[in-house]
């Protein structure tokens, strides 16, 4: 279908996947993965950059994963730690919900489609055959579509796919991480198909007695030939291998907590200690008017108090701006406090107040959000 080459995106100074549609290919089907890939925004789903036409071919410019494949990683028969598969099957499962959310069915769930980052963090590629539920459909009735090795009975009898498609998929998937092998094996890819739809797997514990029981279970579950007996999408599996989705997102998601930065505690936390300094701040106020107006200890004896010197502090003064941060309300109450306290006292200096910070516009551009600096 394409030739997929690595290059260079020269505006962004990045590379990239350059996955160029072949002349004889179906340029519908091109269209639809395309539309599928940019639908989706998810730490594990391959993200599209571009899409376009050039020279007379279609072309798509997607992330480069430099960290390989889960089909190298399982060759000649190996299998992962149940750390290793519990850790990648959850954020498979949760790139699964992000699609299965969007009204998308992958329908080619499998390793070769496991790339990995730099960071080797997972992510579900190649939406070529996806299905989108609502649109136009190009796959005809009775038309297998899938690897057969990976394919859910109702893809492998040429009916139509949905999410419970894909988690069986994702079953095969499971399974083979755990034991090493596939659940059901043949030269053929036609029988292979049938075995899918007709035999049922292997316990896993035949194979590997160390398996954890949580993982074996739903591993065995997802591939139940009854599509109702399978867990719902990727949010039932997300659900069950207990991944905290984004709220919105995934149904059964778990509320996302935001931790602060590091040295600005949250409000409610300061909020005794800046009621405690508001109220010391006033009762200092209190005091230094009192001391302001009290008879003055250096006066000659028997001539009375020294005379005190009011200053009216002008209204004309310009007034200092408030500030919304959380962080200043110290500061301002402190101002105002002895601006107050200065009216009694004999000389009062004018409060400077500083300038407002002045916040530069952001201009987004293209998906991408660039703030100017102030002053240039």
């Amino acid at each position: 279908m394409a030739e997929v080459w690595l290059a260079r995106d020269l505006e962004l100074d990045r590379p990239v996947a350059l996955k160029l549609l072949t002349p004889d290919a179906d340029r519908a089907r091109f269209d639809r993965e395309a539309r599928a890939a940019a639908s989706l925004a998810h730490p594990n789903v391959t993200r599209l950059y571009d899409y376009g036409e050039a020279d007379g071919r279609l072309f798509m410019a997607l992330e480069y994963l430099p960290g390989g494949t889960l089909e190298e990683r399982l060759a000649d028969g190996r299998r992962l730690t149940a750390a290793e598969t519990a850790a990648l099957a959850a954020q498979l499962a949760a790139g699964l919900a992000h699609a299965h959310e969007r009204g998308l069915v992958h329908r080619d769930v499998k390793p070769a489609n496991v790339l990995f980052d730099e960071e080797d963090r997972p992510k579900l590629a190649d939406f070529g055959i996806a299905r989108i539920t609502g649109g136009d459909t190009i796959t005809e009735t009775g038309t297998v579509m899938g690897t057969a090795a990976y394919i859910s009975p109702e893809q492998a009898s040429g009916e139509p796919a949905g999410p419970p498609s894909d988690v069986y998929s994702f079953g095969v998937l499971l399974y083979r991480m755990l034991t090493g092998r596939l659940p059901f094996e043949s030269d053929s890819p036609v029988e292979l198909a049938q075995m899918h739809v007709r035999a049922e797997p292997p316990a896993i514990e035949l194979t590997r007695p160390d398996v954890p029981p949580e993982l074996a279970a739903l591993a065995m579950e997802s591939l139940a030939k009854d599509p109702r007996q399978r867990p719902a999408d990727g949010a039932a599996l997300a659900a069950r291998l207990g991944v905290p989705a984004v709220p919105g997102e995934a149904a059964g998601a778990a509320e996302t907590v935001v931790i602060p930065p590091r040295g600005r505690p949250r409000r409610n936390v300061r909020l005794p200690l800046v009621v405690g300094a508001i109220l010391l701040l006033g009762a200092a106020g209190v005091a230094a008017g009192i001391l302001a107006t009290r008879p003055s200890s250096s006066g000659s004896p028997g001539t009375g108090p020294a005379p005190t010197r009011r200053v009216q502090t002008s209204s004309s003064q310009p007034s200092v701006p408030e500030t919304r941060t959380s962080t200043s309300l110290p500061t301002t109450t402190a101002r105002s406090t002895t601006s107050a306290t200065t009216s009694e006292t004999k000389t009062s200096a004018p409060t400077t107040s500083t300038a407002p910070t002045t916040t530069a516009p952001t201009t987004t551009t293209a998906g991408a959000t660039t703030t100017a600096s102030a002053g240039g």
